[in-house]
């Protein structure tokens, strides 16, 4: 059998065999959710001024680009568990980068420089660095569970997108926590935290979703 025909005869029996990738991956969503909320108010929980602060508009930008991140790569994760499935949804993985790098432009024009070191560096980094991680850890564990009933061309790449989806949740999460509500802080801490789960979904991926 070719190449080609065998792609294709995996690709009819997942679509045969029971519920579909986005639907299994859908039914993994709301576990998901509930692990991060679990781990969220078990160790953090909300910051103590959250009703004031969610009047603030750069408190709620952290809520709209962690949203949007997840959003994004929960809409790609389907087409890239399917085995030479074109991916038009990829491009969508930019918006949420796109969003923060318009924050922080316009961090730099409404802030004087002599701030910008410490709205950067902030006064949670390294809580943030292990809070996130930690709370995405269980939704990561679920979706990849979840992406094993299909069959990638890239399984790191699946996985490496599945990470995205779980610090995009996990990021959602702790920024109710995170005091820390400048741009620059957002787009340099949470970015490295969701890249770490990204990271660790990537290599996860590699040996648990290949067939």
């Amino acid at each position: 059998m070719e190449t080609d025909d065998l792609i294709k005869a995996l690709a009819r029996d997942a679509r045969a065999a029971g519920p579909s990738l986005a639907a299994t991956l859908a039914g993994a969503l709301l576990p998901a959710l509930l692990a991060a909320a679990v781990v969220f108010f078990a160790v953090l929980g909300p910051r103590p001024d959250f009703m004031a602060a969610a009047a603030t508009p750069r408190f709620l930008l952290k809520f709209v680009v962690t949203g949007v991140l997840a959003a994004t790569a929960f809409a790609c994760l389907p087409a890239l568990l399917r085995p030479g499935a074109r991916n038009r949804a990829m491009p969508l993985l930019l918006l949420a980068p796109a969003i923060i790098a318009v924050a922080v432009l316009g961090e730099f024009a409404a802030i004087p420089r002599a701030y910008w070191a410490a709205r950067w560096i902030g006064t949670n980094n390294l809580v943030c660095l292990a809070s996130i991680p930690l709370i995405g850890a269980g939704p990561l564990a679920l979706f990849l569970a979840a992406a094993r009933r299909g069959a990638p061309t890239s399984p790191a790449l699946a996985g490496a997108v599945a990470g995205l989806l779980a610090g995009g949740i996990g990021a959602l999460f702790y920024a109710a926590h995170c005091t820390d509500d400048s741009p620059f802080f957002v787009a340099t801490w949470y970015g490295i935290a969701i890249a770490a789960l990204a990271l660790l979904g990537a290599a996860l991926g590699r040996r648990l979703l290949r067939w």
